[in-house]
């Protein structure tokens, strides 16, 4: 039970998240005063969070009445979709790392940035260079790159002519060339990184497409820059590649 106590020491997150938790299954719609009674809030505190929370479609409001926003359902289909991508990937995953003895990962873009969302280890001892849940620049990734190929013009330009950092000495940060890069890997339908994103690491990806060709994901294989070979990894990353457009997006890699 939230008493006046907690409700001088709690932070903002805490109030959001009691605004939040305020609503039932039943509400046909909440007042602010009912809002704040239910938060344990005061009313000029829960007046504000929701104003602010209506600006980012957290809330929706009609007249005096506030609900749930569209953009918190949205929000978690996003959450949701990795949870099944992963579920349906791990045993493609687990052929794939078999078949070719490096470690394989699965991730999505978010932002500028892809997040890896699943990952099974291969046979070398390299210390791993991404962790589930962590984040890399799109731009200096295979996994990034095989996504982008396939992405909106929009979302091309935003990250191409955005900040581009540079990890390694061979990372691609010259929007000009990146481009025209990711126009070779959307002909080709796959992508490679050689050190780009860290010393002695290489990658090759492929994306993971859904109805009308839109990327959902990218699968890739990755190790020691000697052990990761193209020319023996693309068949079996191409077929599980494809096998995963089938599967989840009813989609084609090329």
């Amino acid at each position: 039970m939230r008493t006046a106590e907690w409700t001088e020491a709690v932070s903002v997150l805490d109030r959001v998240t009691a605004v939040f938790e305020a609503f039932t299954d039943d509400d046909e719609g909440l007042g602010v005063s009912e809002l704040a009674r239910r938060a344990h809030l005061p009313k000029s505190t829960v007046s504000r969070i929701a104003a602010d929370l209506v600006e980012q479609r957290l809330l929706d409001r009609q007249g005096d009445k506030l609900f749930l926003g569209v953009r918190l359902f949205e929000l978690g289909q996003n959450a949701e979709q990795p949870r099944r991508l992963r579920q349906v990937a791990l045993p493609v995953m687990t052929d794939l790392r078999d078949a070719t003895g490096q470690t394989v990962h699965l991730a999505v873009l978010e932002g500028t940035d892809v997040v890896f969302i699943a990952i099974l280890r291969g046979e070398s001892t390299t210390r791993p260079m991404a962790r589930v849940g962590s984040r890399l620049p799109a731009h200096a990734t295979a996994l990034g790159k095989a996504i982008l190929a396939f992405s909106p013009p929009e979302t091309v330009e935003r990250i191409a002519f955005g900040a581009l950092a540079r990890r390694t000495s061979k990372t691609v940060t010259d929007p000009i060339a990146l481009v025209d890069e990711l126009s070779t890997i959307r002909r080709s339908g796959m992508a490679i990184d050689r050190e780009e994103c860290a010393p002695d690491y290489s990658c090759t990806a492929c994306p993971i497409l859904g109805f009308g060709g839109a990327p959902i994901a990218a699968i890739s294989v990755s190790g020691p820059i000697g052990a990761v070979v193209p020319a023996r990894t693309t068949p079996a990353l191409r077929a599980a590649a494809m096998t995963l457009s089938r599967r989840i997006g009813g989609g084609k890699v090329h």
